[in-house]
């Protein structure tokens, strides 16, 4: 009777240390899942955030049957922002040609103009064809960068004119490759391949000039005041 008694007391340590210690276990594989989980769901949430380029104005229209194909609200986004970027970049371009005292910054201004126009013919025929209505004056924010424009003088004229047209040009590089590849309207498919070999041979005589104060760059709001235009080195 004792040698049994101490079998049986023996047996019951034996189960109660296992199922203290798979509780153990179990917890810890609790608290080790939970852990993990925070901090993936953390990353998948800023990812999201900051992946892509800003969101398309939606107009409210909707997707409309086209001729050449559906024609999304992002679609028209895109044919009335490039139009936008003529509106400025034609006139910042001609005053460029004017009032640049360095031949890299009258080369940028000639490009802008000569990309443009041909650009701005393109995105007239579009419009029209797809029933799109097309703006006919700057933005506010444009017009802001041409007033700008319009009273800095000399060097720090030229800085900031390559500053300004260097980083809109880099803001739509992301969008037309977006555009060019999702969009299921040829029209509009057509229009982002002219437009993003025009906005690369922008960059590049821009960038030509030496003067792009690539750090200044990335300013989050895109938008370079006088003060942001910092000599290069």
């Amino acid at each position: 009777m004792l040698s049994f008694g101490r079998r049986s007391i023996s047996r019951f340590s034996v189960a109660t240390r296992y199922t203290i210690g798979s509780g153990f276990v179990i917890t810890a594989l609790a608290v080790t899942l939970i852990a993990l989980l925070i901090p993936v769901e953390k990353f998948g949430t800023q990812a999201s955030a900051s992946a892509g380029p800003p969101a398309a104005e939606d107009d409210g229209a909707g997707i409309m049957s086209t001729a050449y194909g559906p024609l999304t609200p992002a679609d028209r986004d895109f044919v009335r922002k490039v139009r936008l970027a003529g509106l400025w970049e034609l006139p910042a371009g001609r005053q460029a040609q004017q009032r640049g005292t360095r031949a890299t910054v009258r080369t940028a201004g000639e490009h802008l103009v000569e990309g443009h126009t041909e650009l701005d013919r393109q995105v007239i025929q579009v419009g029209q064809a797809l029933g799109v209505d097309l703006p006919n004056q700057p933005s506010a924010q444009q017009r802001g960068w041409l007033d700008q424009l319009t009273r800095a003088q000399g060097e720090e004229y030229e800085r900031l004119f390559i500053q300004l047209l260097r980083r809109a040009h880099g803001k739509v590089f992301a969008l037309l490759a977006q555009i060019r590849a999702q969009t299921r309207n040829s029209m509009v498919r057509t229009l982002a391949t002219s437009a993003n070999a025009t906005v690369l041979d922008h960059i590049t005589v821009l960038e030509d000039s030496g003067l792009v104060d690539f750090d200044a760059l990335n300013v989050p709001d895109g938008t370079p005041a006088p003060s942001d235009v910092r000599p290069t080195k």
